[in-house]
Parts: structure tokens; sequence; C-alpha cells
């Protein structure tokens, strides 16, 4: 649109210019020239306007757009976030339970009994998995992953050494959902 008025003005100014009797003219402005233009200063004015307000539309366009881009992102976060805090308050009840199975596992009396509570240790711990719960390795020390409970000085660990694992811990992705109850060495 502001190209047609462009062109318009253009076509205006070069048909003044290529008027009859124009040159004989040159010093004074006739009535028409003057019309002319004024009708050229006033379409000039109506399309700087008109670029004004279409610049506007753009800016307020793009905002909005930008705008609706950042709520989507951060309606997506909040739901990832809502699901892994549900997910993770969920599997922390379960895992007592989890420690229950072992601990009934390591002093079951009769084989069958023992093979039962077994397969039902690993089917939790394949669930666990499924869900991206993983169990916190403890070779060494890392108060970020551990909770030393017991202390010993020994010179057969080395410095920080995990000896005991009295409480499995485990974490999903990068929450630890509960700290690994350790003694460590010297």
């Amino acid at each position: 649109m502001a190209e047609e008025m462009k062109e318009t003005v253009e076509e205006t100014v070069e048909k003044t210019a290529e008027a009859p009797g124009s040159e004989e003219k040159k010093g004074k402005k006739s009535k028409a020239d003057k019309k002319l233009e004024n009708e050229i200063e006033a379409l000039k004015k109506q399309l700087e306007e008109k670029e004004a307000a279409l610049a506007e539309q753009k800016d307020q366009h793009l905002r909005l757009a930008a705008e609706y881009d950042n709520f989507r992102r951060r309606s997506k976060a909040e739901r990832e976030g809502v699901y892994s805090e549900a997910c993770s308050d969920v599997v922390n009840e379960f895992l007592p339970v989890f420690d229950n199975i072992e601990r009934a596992a390591a002093y079951a009396a009769d084989e069958n009994v023992a093979a039962g509570i077994n397969m039902m240790a690993k089917a939790f711990s394949e669930t666990l998995t499924k869900l991206g719960v993983t169990e916190i390795e403890c070779k060494t020390f890392d108060p970020n992953f551990h909770n030393a409970v017991m202390h010993i000085e020994d010179e057969q660990y080395g410095e920080g050494e995990i000896v005991e694992v009295f409480q499995k811990g485990f974490k999903r992705g990068d929450k630890v959902l509960r700290y690994a109850m350790v003694k460590t060495a010297n």
C-alpha cells in the first residue's frame, strides 16, 4: 500500500514537470501548480502517517508473538516440574518398602521364600529404573550424595572412602531423593 502511494506521488510530480508551458512559467507558479504541490504534501503526510501506524502494528504483533512464546515455554517448564515433583514424592514414599523387601530377602530362612522376595526386589528395582531413579554410588564420600553417620580411623582404607552403607541413597536426574547413610574412613 505504501509503495502504491509513493508511485502515485511520483507520477503526479512527473506529470507536473511535463505539463505544457511549465518551462515558460519557471518564475511564476500558477494556482494549479500550487494545488498540486499542496496535494502532494498532503499525500506525503498521509503516507508517513500510514507507515507509522504500520510500524506500530508490526511492533505490537512482534511483542504479542514473543509474549505468547515465553508463556508457552514457562507453561511447559511448569508442567514438567510438577510431574517431576509428584513422581519424586511418590518414589520417596515407596523407598522404605523397598528397603524392607531387601532386608527380608537377606534374612529369609527358606530358599523358596528368599527367591520370591528377591524376585519382588528385582521387579521393584526395575520399576524405579523405568521412573528414572538410580542408586547413588557409594565408593568415596561426597556430601552432595552421602550422609556420614559414622566415622572410623583405619589405615587400611583411603581418605574419605566409604566402608559401610547403612541405607542406600537414590536420585532422579540431578535431584537427590534420599541421601545414602554411610560409614566413612579417615
